[in-house]
């Protein structure tokens, strides 16, 4: 009797032993919910991204592919677009400015030294009667001086740039941002960057009377386009 109670307590473990693991089916199932719940959140995710730059897609789509009557842009496009680099930089005050913080509006955007030349100040006369060519899309635009050297700016010329951004950048800085066209140094263009940061165009220098109704045209066609994602004004540093 004592052997059979021996054998009935070893019957008793194995039982509880086999029931306690799970069955392979069981365990095989599981697996194949939690990949599908991962799958499944996976997508939505892409697809909250694809909806939140659907329109920033759609906007360039239409400049950059679909061009009624085989119109030609008369600004360069860039390929790839050059993002803003994180670096600082200096106010006419003395300030230090993150250089980024300049996202959020298109951006017209010129490089020269402090002195500032008459081709250099013929140079920024363009880029703001471009900004005021924009009528009541103008405050979607801001022209920017951005100076890559140590000279100071003129009392004269200063109350000349009250509606411009204006900074002091690193050249090495710089250079590795925008980029002039073959033969043409930095400071001859004027640059466009769209409201996310990036150089996206370039216009071919130098700018004329002649040319710039030429480069009107590009702005109109941009802030046409973006219309439905980009609107006026600057958002505050830090959202």
């Amino acid at each position: 009797m004592g052997a059979d109670h021996g054998h009935a307590d070893r019957d008793q473990v194995l039982g509880l032993t086999v029931h306690g693991l799970p069955e392979p089916g069981s365990a095989l199932a599981e697996s194949e919910q939690a990949a599908r719940r991962t799958r499944v959140g996976r997508w939505k995710m892409l697809m909250v991204l694809l909806v939140c730059a659907a329109p920033v897609v759609v906007s360039y789509f239409t400049y950059y592919v679909i061009r009624p009557e085989g119109r030609r842009n008369f600004g360069e496009l860039i390929h790839p677009q050059r993002p803003v680099p994180l670096a600082q930089a200096v106010d006419l005050a003395g300030g230090a400015v993150p250089l980024d913080s300049l996202k959020g509006q298109w951006l017209l955007v010129s490089v020269g030294g402090g002195a500032c030349d008459q081709v250099c100040q013929q140079r920024l006369y363009f880029q703001r009667q471009l900004r005021e060519g924009m009528g009541r899309e103008k405050d979607r635009m801001d022209w920017v001086w951005l100076i890559n050297d140590a000279q100071p700016v003129s009392e004269v010329l200063s109350a000349g740039l009250k509606q411009a951004t204006v900074l002091r950048v690193a050249p090495e800085v710089l250079s590795g941002w925008l980029m002039p066209a073959a033969g043409q140094a930095m400071e001859d263009h004027i640059y466009v960057v769209d409201p996310m940061g990036n150089w996206m165009m370039r216009f071919p220098a130098p700018m004329t009377m002649d040319t710039a109704p030429k480069a009107k045209r590009d702005l109109e066609r941009l802030l046409r386009a973006s219309s439905s994602w980009d609107k006026e004004g600057r958002e505050p540093a830090g959202r």
